[in-house]
């Protein structure tokens, strides 16, 4: 078995220069980037949105599993990349909260995930703020997503 590797992939854009032109040298523009002039593609940012949110690692954890391959990221960085990665996002967010409005009832999971609760030096349980068989599928959204530090539901 073999552990996953990175690789640095290098784009060649030759200039040509022609002397009987009137544009001079020209150049292939760059490939479009999700980040533009960054480094990561768009596999190396879906890696970390996947890391950080389907298997819960932190992006401290994710700088250090990069450090042992030889690459060093900050956090801020991959901060930076999950951000950005949120706003070409964003209208995929909008659609789906658009959707569970809609619907009369939502069906949802309570099992809570340990965080780190860094001010008293443990662990958080978080618990779910209120009683699904009380609310509907509107409450429920706007209770979910302001308890997860996003800004309030407007509608």
């Amino acid at each position: 078995m073999v552990p996953a590797q990175f690789r640095i992939l290098v784009t060649r854009r030759p200039k040509y220069a022609c002397r009987s032109c009137e544009d001079g040298v020209i150049q292939a523009p760059a490939p479009a980037r999700l980040i533009e002039g960054g480094l990561p593609t768009e596999a190396t940012v879906a890696q970390v949105l996947v890391s950080k949110y389907a298997d819960h690692l932190p992006l401290y954890r994710q700088a250090q599993i990069y450090a042992r391959q030889g690459i060093e990221l900050d956090r801020s960085t991959l901060a930076d990349w999950v951000g950005r990665a949120a706003w070409h996002l964003r209208q995929l967010h909008e659609r789906l909260l658009l959707k569970l409005k809609q619907r009369s009832k939502l069906f949802a999971d309570k099992t809570t995930m340990p965080v780190l609760d860094p001010g008293r030096g443990g662990v958080e349980l978080p618990q779910p703020k209120v009683k699904l068989s009380q609310v509907n599928a509107q409450d429920y959204i706007y209770s979910v997503f302001e308890s997860a530090h996003f800004p309030p539901i407007k509608g």
